[in-house]
């Protein structure tokens, strides 16, 4: 299968959709089955010691594999996360972006499952990791015709 929406259209339909939040993710890369986004850090994704929260870096993972599903399966597709297991390994740095690559496992009829490493920019080492699952609407149902 090949992708539906190509970086632009992806990037074009995030800020459609989530007009409140499409500032803060931006499409960095965008392959058959892996997307590269980036988080853009401000004030509001920091907790005190300067480290990216929690809550934000769960943001990027979730906007990331929702992301490839879309580039996947096009604007029809309303997948909700379902479930998440998300490893902090290191202090991400608060002075620079978040980078995830994210890695589509699996996509079927009924769930979808991503698999995110995160980075602070310029950096190789992941400071966390996130296996995420989706519930896909069924084909043809009024959740799938969204778009």
């Amino acid at each position: 299968m090949s992708l539906a929406m190509n970086k632009e259209q992806l990037a074009d339909y995030m800020r459609q959709v989530f007009p409140q939040v499409h500032r803060d993710f931006v499409v960095d890369e965008l392959e058959e089955n892996v997307i590269t986004m980036r988080l853009v850090v401000g004030e509001k994704h920091l907790r005190p010691g300067g480290t990216v929260s929690g809550p934000s870096m769960f943001g990027l993972a979730d906007v990331s594999v929702y992301a490839i599903i879309l580039a996947r399966k096009g604007r029809k597709s309303l997948a909700v996360t379902t479930g998440c297991s998300m490893d902090f390994m290191r202090k991400p740095d608060g002075g620079k972006d978040m980078i995830a690559r994210c890695t589509l496992l699996k996509l079927g009829k009924s769930l979808a499952v991503g698999d995110v490493l995160m980075y602070s920019d310029g950096s190789d080492k992941p400071v966390a990791r996130a296996t995420m699952t989706y519930s896909l609407p069924p084909e043809g149902s009024a959740a799938e015709a969204f778009g």
